[in-house]
């Protein structure tokens, strides 16, 4: 028996894709297109939200349980990515209007992406999870390789960007894939449920190394969503090629899609497994968070510093699970702790992130990449607020006042490991911490620098040398959609960063 009322959401997030498509065959106007995009995004979220307040509902069940559940952290994850993808296309409106990007094909494949997310969500069994996962993936693809030429009319980057995250994309999902199978193999479930209680009872001993490294294989390819070291060659040319609201959404939704499904697992399905777990992803967390901050401070390109500083993000994301195998140890109040540490550094992580990418996609022209770090020397002189939620954003990331989300993100991670009984990975997250200040603030003294004095360049045909004089770019004014989501972000970040607890307590739940 299928209930549709547990559906909804991934219905109306699938409606979204086929309301766009006629929407472009019968109107052909960027505007409608992208106004339609809005409304069914704006519905999944509200459709989401509305679901989070009844019970529990679960459809495709068996006598192992049920493939897909709809409880209240599944339709507010379900309405995260609805709203995210929202906030994306509202980023997106100066290149939709720029022509920089075809609005159809931009707008139906986000919300694909956006129907992956919503139905990852919910997923309680390993084939699911790995169908959402790629449906969530398999549009990005192709939203990388839309822009063709920069502002200044040269080919784009964006076919060698989407090439390869195309090229390391299959190979995470086949060693996923391959983890799956053996752990099908060993245990004859697929369910998390069943799975759980028989890696719980412990499967025939010939069998227990198969599912070993399946538990392994399993997590190292849903490491790659999260963009975690050493799978994470991709992000850095993969952001910087794609167009600038792509990489915002690439940088947040494919990150939490990473973390819902590691989480998902390691909690369901793996718990019994965690002295396997744990170890891999503490590993995991200390190679990412200290390989991106260290290739972070020699970035001279906006996006990819974001990018190096998104992988970063995603080891201090991991560090709670590393915890895991100590914590299982002990008490379920550490455990508790580890999950509820996570699912809050994600949220705060992406408020943050979103609210950088909107604040640079602002900053810069319609047509163009994120640019290079001088591009942004005096930046909020010319535009004052746009630079101040820039700055907001940085700091907190980098965990510092007035960043107040950042801070407590960083110290809930800290308390969650010390209470799991990892202390060495607190001391290691604190360490890398402060090796991220040091890009951070760089950033953010460059945005409040003065002009560059240097001499502008001069055209081949000048008679004579021209008088030095300082480089003013000239301020740029960015679309409304655009300027909504830079001040909807940043008053987001300064919510929860007075009042943590909001997303405390519901990671708590």
């Amino acid at each position: 028996m299928i209930d549709h009322v547990a559906l909804l959401p991934a219905y109306l997030a699938g409606a979204t894709a086929v309301l766009v498509l006629l929407v472009e065959l019968l109107l052909a106007r960027p505007g409608a297109v992208l106004l339609s995009g809005v409304l069914g995004a704006a519905a999944t979220a509200v459709a989401a939200a509305l679901a989070a307040r009844g019970p529990a509902r679960g459809t495709f069940c068996g006598a192992g349980g049920c493939s897909y559940v709809l409880d209240d952290r599944a339709a507010l994850v379900a309405a995260l990515f609805a709203l995210l993808a929202l906030g994306v296309l509202g980023l997106s409106a100066g290149h939709l209007r720029a022509g920089a990007v075809p609005p159809g094909e931009y707008c139906f494949l986000l919300a694909c992406s956006m129907t992956g997310g919503v139905a990852l969500a919910g997923a309680r069994d390993l084939i699911l999870l790995i169908v959402a996962l790629e449906t969530l993936t398999l549009p990005l693809y192709i939203l990388v390789g839309l822009r063709r030429r920069t502002a200044a009319g040269a080919m784009a980057p964006s076919a060698d960007a989407a090439v390869t995250f195309f090229v390391v994309s299959v190979v995470a999902t086949s060693v996923t894939l391959l983890g799956a199978a053996l752990l099908y193999a060993g245990t004859g479930a697929v369910r998390f449920a069943p799975l759980a209680a028989t890696l719980a009872d412990g499967p025939p001993a010939p069998l227990l190394p198969l599912t070993r490294v399946g538990v392994v294989l399993v997590l190292a390819g849903l490491a790659f969503k999260v963009a975690a070291v050493p799978f994470h060659a991709w992000a850095p040319a993969t952001y910087d090629g794609a167009p600038l609201p792509v990489a915002a959404y690439l940088s947040t939704a494919s990150k939490v899609g990473g973390v819902v499904a590691i989480l998902a697992v390691v909690t369901g399905a793996f718990r019994p497994a965690l002295d396997v777990a744990g170890p891999v992803l503490a590993a995991l967390a200390v190679l990412t968070m200290t390989v991106g901050n260290l290739v972070a401070l020699r970035q001279r390109r906006m996006v990819r510093l974001l990018a190096w500083s998104s992988v970063a993000q995603a080891g201090y994301i991991l560090a709670p699970f590393g915890a895991f195998a100590a914590a299982a140890g002990r008490t379920g109040d550490a455990l508790a702790a580890a999950v509820a540490a996570a699912i809050a550094y994600t949220v705060f992580y992406v408020v943050m992130e979103l609210g950088a990418f909107a604040a640079v996609t602002a900053l810069r022209p319609p047509d163009a990449d994120g640019g290079d770090l001088a591009d942004y020397r005096a930046a909020a002189r010319r535009s004052p607020w746009v630079g101040a939620a820039l700055v907001l954003a940085l700091v907190g990331l980098a965990g510092l006042p007035p960043g107040l989300a950042g801070l407590f993100a960083k110290v809930a991670v800290v308390r969650a490991l010390l209470a799991g009984g990892a202390g060495w990975l607190a001391v290691i997250v604190a360490l890398n911490a402060v090796i991220g200040l040091a890009y951070y603030v760089r950033v953010a003294a460059l945005l409040y620098a003065p002009a560059d004095p240097r001499p502008a360049a001069l055209p081949a045909t000048a008679p004579s040398p021209a008088e030095p004089h300082a480089v003013e770019p000239p301020s740029t004014r960015p679309a409304w959609p655009v300027a909504a989501a830079v001040g909807t972000t940043a008053l987001l970040a300064v919510l929860v960063g007075f009042a943590p607890q909001i997303v405390l307590a519901f990671a708590g739940r």
